[in-house]
């Protein structure tokens, strides 16, 4: 665990576009000892004044997609401290302190890090402070210039030293509500100093011989063990439904396609409303919505609406010597959040309001003191004595890149890095027949798909269009831990060597 929160605070320092300390977090852990899965879901709430009449009352028809109406109260620094206080062995100062000097000290900027900020200049620009935080000499870092965050090194030092009351209730609390009477913003003291992120029970279903772990909602994870319910109706992995065949891609485009449309029509915040949840997870129900496939053509009907997409998140996965395991994802949700950068602070506010609905009836329904629906997910998978803590970076994209990668552990008898490598396809829309395929497939599949009606959208040989995923494995059986790590991000599996 203190693995995991110094490498999350790393990366909110040396990537900031993606991630840090002003955008949400959540967490699957795995107890060795206990033998044992926890979740945490520290994604925050909507101030209590952000509700549907008050956007509307400023001629607001649907969701800001950034600015000051998209801001949420941030929830990784208070995920930081509970999971520190439940599962660290380190204080969380200690777990801090890499990330406090690299943001003082500074870092060379990296090849992709370095690309993703040139394309946000004009963005940053239209806040003063996030102009002065991240455009020095008004552009962008190039590779290898040294940028220094001393405004950030401030803010995690305050974290450090006064935990996570220095960001909900002290000083760095002060900043941000100052910003926000400067945006005239919603945001009061006591949407800050009211929040607390929650543990909460992981949601399963099984897949051939495999149990796989997602959070609850308010995340997207039941669309992934949706979709994989629906794809063991078909016999993936035999005969001539082996990787990349026609039959194979056709029946999981167009489950992904059906378990996307309940997700649209049926999710939201828990709290205080009752979503059918297992009945959306039982096998009954993904074999009643498998007979809507049809064998040789493509539905262009999932009967849900277009959503925001948006895809700046890290991922990361640990494991431990004696097994204990870390599935952890955090996000801005768009580069550079907001947009909205609190005088002093050095991090971006997240723009992850923009996922809510405005339509009254939709169970995303924004309110005050509401969670969105979040695009970021965590996962988890077992077998036997074999454990894997994985995750797929990329907006909508990651309940479809989820089982994918379990099929192909599960169906094509694939390993951990095969897995992750493997060709895949995307479909981030929520209806018609688009979907977005690697140029690895064979040409002679691809015109079998279109000629079933799908509409096939060509992608590079590793597109990070179809996201980017981090995968640790232990094998209990001989106490071995292994690393995988996606060609398509700038990740990679790190092994420490062990104490002498």
């Amino acid at each position: 665990m203190d693995a995991a929160i110094a490498t999350n605070a790393m990366m909110g320092v040396v990537e900031p576009m993606m991630n840090g300390i002003g955008g949400d977090l959540f967490a699957i852990v795995y107890d060795a000892k206990g033998n044992k899965l926890y979740g945490l879901n520290a994604s925050g709430w909507a101030p209590k004044g952000l509700t549907i009449e008050y956007l509307q009352k400023q001629g607001i028809r649907s969701m800001p997609q950034q600015g000051v109406n998209a801001i949420t109260v941030p929830g990784a620094v208070d995920g930081w401290q509970k999971l520190a206080d439940k599962f660290g062995r380190k204080k969380l100062a200690e777990d801090l302190a890499a990330a406090i000097r690299t943001a003082q000290d500074g870092f060379p900027v990296p090849e992709w890090t370095a690309a993703y900020w040139a394309a946000e200049v004009d963005y940053l620009r239209t806040d003063e402070t996030a102009a002065k935080t991240y455009l020095p000499g008004d552009r962008a870092p190039k590779m290898g210039e040294v940028f220094r965050n001393p405004e950030l090194a401030w803010s995690l030092g305050q974290i450090a030293q006064h935990g996570r009351e220095a960001f909900y209730k002290g000083e760095i609390a002060a900043k941000m509500l100052d910003s926000m009477k400067r945006h005239n913003g919603p945001m009061t003291t006591e949407d800050l100093a009211e929040y607390s992120s929650e543990f909460v029970e992981p949601i399963s279903t099984t897949y051939r011989d495999w149990t796989v772990y997602e959070l609850p909602p308010n995340v997207q994870g039941m669309a992934a063990l949706e979709m994989l319910n629906i794809m063991e109706t078909f016999p993936l992995g035999q005969e001539d439904w082996g990787f990349g065949s026609t039959k194979a891609l056709h029946a999981m485009i167009e489950a992904k396609k059906l378990a996307y449309a309940d997700l649209a029509k049926y999710i939201g915040d828990p709290r205080k409303q009752k979503l059918p949840l297992a009945t959306l997870l039982s096998k009954e129900w993904a074999a009643h919505r498998a007979k809507l496939i049809e064998r040789d053509k493509a539905s262009c009907d999932a009967s849900a609406g277009e959503m925001p997409v948006g895809k700046d998140t890290t991922y990361l996965s640990v494991v431990d010597r004696e097994g204990n395991m870390v599935s952890l994802i955090q996000s801005n949700y768009e580069a550079f959040g907001s947009g909205i950068v609190a005088a002093g602070t050095g991090f971006a506010l997240h723009d992850r309001g923009g996922l809510f609905s405005m339509d009254p009836n939709s169970p995303n329904a924004l309110a005050g003191r509401k969670r969105p629906l979040h695009t970021i997910i965590p996962a988890f998978a077992e077998k036997g004595d074999v454990r894997v803590a994985f995750g797929i970076m990329g907006g909508w994209n990651q309940s479809q890149a989820h089982a994918q990668f379990v099929a192909n552990l599960a169906d094509f008898k694939m390993n951990i890095q095969a897995a992750l490598e493997a060709p895949r396809f995307s479909k981030p829309t929520f209806s018609g027949c688009d979907v977005m395929m690697e140029n690895r497939f064979g040409q002679n599949v691809r015109n079998e798909l279109t000629s079933k009606g799908h509409k096939i959208g060509l992608k590079g040989t590793y597109s990070s269009a179809v996201g980017g995923g981090q995968a640790v494995m232990r094998d209990f059986s001989a106490g071995v831990n292994y690393g995988a790590s996606d060609p398509r991000k700038d990740g990679q599996a790190l092994a420490e060597l062990p104490l002498e």
